[in-house]
C-alpha cells in the first residue's frame, strides 16, 4: 500500500495538552515547513545513520544478534542491512537499530540522551517496506519529525536525571521517536497519533548495567525502533493506546518514569516547529559513549605535540559532572568487554593518551588487555564535580577536566565544556561525509558507497526509495575481521 493520507481530521483526546499538541503537530507539519538548513542537517545525520549500521552489521556481537533473531523471526521481505537476507518488519528494526549502536559510533542528543538514527531510521525502513511507495521527502519528513518528538520527550524527562539513575534513558523515550517517524509515514492522523506515543510509553524500557559486559546494550535503541514502529502499526490498526500519556498522573509516561526527579511535560512543545532539535544532535568522531568524548579530546590536546608511554605518567585525575560520573565510571577489570571499554572513562582516556586516537582499533581484544593500558587504569582516579571547572562557561555542558602529572613532577591539565562535534562545536557537514567515508571504505567498495552517498544526499528529488534500500541490503564486509 501507499503512504495513505488520513480521509478524517479525528481530534486527539485533549488538543491543548502536550500529548494533543505533539501529536496535532507530527499531523500538520509539512516538508516545507521544516527549514531548508534543518532537511540538509537531517540528510547528513540519514548518511551518518547508514555508514554506522555498515560498519555494525558484520561486527562480531551483530552475527550472533542476526542469527538468534532470524532463528526466531525467521524470513521476511524487510531487508537486514549488510547482510543480503530479509527477515519481518519487526525484527529487521531490532537488528537494524542495533547495528547503528553496534559501535558507539553513532550520534547522540546530549541534553537528553538517546541516539536518534538507531531508533528512527530502522522504524522507517521497515514501515517503508509495508508501503507501497515511499518518496524521499516522506522519508526525510519522517526523520525529522521523529528527531524532534524524541529530543523533546527526552527534555521533558530530564534524560540526563534518568540516566544517573540507571536508566538507559534513550530506550525509555527512544520508543516516541520511532513512533513518531513510523506514524508520520502511515499518515496517522491526530488521533492516532495520540494513541501511537500512548502505545509507544508503555513499551519503554532498557537498563543502563548493560552497559559493564552485556552485548545487550547494543540492542536496546534497536528494541526501542521495533516498539515504535509496534506503536504506530497498532494505531494506525485502530488498537488503542493510553490517552494523554504525558498528562497522566498515575501510570503515565512522566509521572512514572519521572518519580523522583524533575519531569517537565512543557518541553515537549515549547518551541514546536520553531526551535529545531535536529540541529544540536551529536555526531562522534571517536567510538566511545559520548560523555566520554570531552576527556578523550582533552587527552588528544595534551598530547598533540608529544608520545607519552605509560611509563612517562604518574597519575590521571578527570573530573566529571553526575551524569557522565554513573554512566561512564567503575574500577574496570581485567578481562573487560568490547562494550566495557567503549564506556569506561579510564580506558578511553588511557588509550587515547598512549595511541593518540580513539577508534575501532582501540577496541580490539588484543589492545584491550594491553599491559600499558591498565597500567594507565590503575592510576586513574575520577571524581564528580558540581562547580564549573571555568567560570567563564555559561552552562554546565560536560564540565570535564584532566590533569595528567608526569614522572618529574610536570603537570598537564585541560577541561572542556564539550567535545568537537558537541551542540556549541558540531561537526560541519563535510566533517559528517568524511566521517561517512572513512567508515564505509571499511566495508563496502568505493562506488557503493559513493551512490548510497548522493541517494541519501539528494533525498528531497528521490521518488522512490528502492534503489537505496537495495545498496544498504547488499552483504557487507566486516570491520574487524
Amino acid at each position: 500500500m501507499s503512504a495513505p493520507t488520513p480521509t478524517t481530521t479525528r481530534e486527539p483526546t485533549d488538543p491543548g495538552g502536550p500529548t494533543g499538541q505533539l501529536a496535532t503537530w507530527l499531523t500538520t507539519t509539512s516538508l516545507e515547513q521544516i527549514p531548508v538548513h534543518v532537511r540538509e542537517r537531517a540528510a547528513h545525520l540519514v548518511l551518518d545513520g547508514l555508514a554506522c549500521a555498515l560498519i555494525g552489521a558484520q561486527l562480531p556481537w551483530s552475527r550472533t544478534a542476526v542469527q538468534a533473531v532470524l532463528d526466531l523471526e525467521g524470513t521476511g521481505d524487510v531487508p537486514v542491512i549488510g547482510w543480503g537476507r530479509t527477515t519481518s518488519g519487526p525484527a529487521a528494526a531490532v537488528l537494524n537499530g542495533t547495528f547503528i549502536q553496534g559501535f558507539e559510533l553513532d550520534d547522540y542528543y546530549p541534553a537528553a540522551p538517546l541516539h536518534s538514527t538507531s531508533l528512527v531510521l530502522p522504524a522507517l525502513l521497515s514501515t517503508a517496506s509495508q508501503l507501497r511507495s515511499v518518496s524521499g521527502a516522506e522519508f526525510l519528513r519522517a526523520t525529522v519529525l521523529g528527531f524532534e518528538t524524541g529530543t523533546r520527550v527526552g527534555l521533558a524527562l530530564n534524560g540526563t536525571e534518568m540516566l544517573s539513575r540507571g536508566w538507559h534513558s534513550g530506550s525509555v523515550f527512544g520508543t516516541h521517536a520511532a513512533a513518531a517517524a513510523s506514524g508520520v509515514l502511515r499518515g496517522l492522523d491526530a488521533a492516532a497519533f495520540e494513541d501511537a506515543l500512548g502505545l509507544a510509553g508503555t513499551q519503554s524500557a532498557g537498563l543502563m548495567a548493560a552497559q559493564y559486559e552485556a552485548t545487550s546494550k547494543r540492542m536496546h535503541h534497536g528494541l526501542a525502533s521495533r516498539n515504535g514502529f509496534y506503536a504506530a502499526g497498532l494505531a494506525q490498526a485502530g488498537y488503542t493506546g493510553i490517552k494523554r500519556v504525558f498528562e497522566r498522573p498515575y501510570g503515565g509516561f512522566l509521572s512514572t518514569f519521572g518519580e523522583g526527579h524533575h519531569p517537565d511535560a512543557s518541553q515537549i512543545t515549547k518551541g514546536l516547529g520553531e526551535t529545531w532539535n535536529t540541529e544540536k544532535i551529536t555526531v562522534k568522531i571517536h567510538a566511545a559513549m559520548g560523555g566520554l568524548h570531552p576527556a578523550i579530546d582533552a587527552a588528544l590536546a595534551l598530547t598533540a605535540d608529544r608520545k607519552l608511554t605509560a611509563d612517562d605518567i604518574e597519575t590521571i585525575r578527570i573530573e566529571v559532572p553526575d551524569a557522565i560520573y554513573h554512566h561512564g565510571w567503575w574500577t574496570a577489570e581485567r578481562p573487560l568487554a568490547t562494550i566495557g571499554a567503549q564506556m569506561n572513562i579510564a580506558y578511553a582516556t588511557a588509550v587515547a593518551l598512549l595511541d593518540g586516537h580513539v577508534r575501532p582499533e582501540q577496541f580490539l581484544p588484543a589492545r584491550i588487555d594491553s599491559d600499558d593500558v591498565w597500567e594507565l587504569i590503575g592510576r586513574t582516579e575520577v571524581e564528580q564535580v558540581d562547580e564549573q571547572q571555568d567560570p567563564t562557561w555559561d552552562q554546565p555542558g560536560y564540565n570535564t577536566r584532566i590533569t595528567v602529572t608526569l614522572r618529574g613532577g610536570e603537570v598537564l591539565t585541560r577541561a572542556l565544556n564539550q567535545p568537537h562535534g558537541g551542540p556549541d562545536d558540531p561537526l560541519t557537514n563535510a566533517e559528517i561525509r568524511e566521517k561517512y567515508r572513512a567508515l564505509t571504505a571499511r566495508v563496502i567498495d568505493a562506488d557503493r558507497a559513493a551512490e548510497i552517498e548522493l541517494i541519501v544526499l539528494g533525498l528531497e528529488d528521490e521518488r522512490d526509495l528502492g534503489r537505496l534500500v537495495n545498496l544498504l541490503a547488499a552483504p557487507a564486509r566486516g570491520a574487524l575481521d
